[in-house]
């Protein structure tokens, strides 16, 4: 039996899973996704662009690593949310446990003669995983 053959016997196979390109037929994206959960670094603060669009600026950090030498890494976050959505991020506090998707870029601009890159996420989704406890409950609790 030749290999082709027990390949085809193995696809057939009721038990077996047919095999699979290991390859993506999508066309290709000029966009990067990113997905963070960490906390909210500071309160969101809304902001207004010379064009007078209104966006939302924030800071997420992410814990990574063995517990006794934990890493954090800070990510700034841009959100053009409006309305409800709008209302929503601006209700978010520091301390507060989100799950986030974004759009990612990266910008690469010259600072005092040295090259810097600059990570910049556009908020596409956002879910509050868990919030902050008040710190007048905290006093009560102690």
């Amino acid at each position: 039996m030749s290999f082709l053959q027990s390949t085809r016997r193995i696809a057939a196979s009721p038990f077996q899973q047919p095999l699979a390109r290991a390859f993506s037929t999508t066309r290709a994206s000029r966009l990067a996704r990113m997905t963070l959960v960490g906390r909210l670094g500071t309160d969101p603060e809304l902001n207004q662009a010379a064009s007078g669009k209104e966006y939302i600026k924030y800071v997420i950090g992410t814990d990574s690593g063995p517990k006794d030498n934990r890493q954090t890494s800070w990510f700034r976050i841009t959100s053009f949310a409006q309305g409800p959505s709008k209302d929503y991020v601006m209700g978010l506090q520091k301390g507060t446990l989100v799950y986030l998707e974004g759009d990612a870029k990266m910008d690469v601009y010259e600072k005092d003669g040295q090259n810097v890159s600059s990570l910049s996420l556009i908020q596409t989704k956002i879910d509050v995983l868990k919030r902050p406890v008040p710190k007048a409950e905290e006093a009560e609790a102690a």
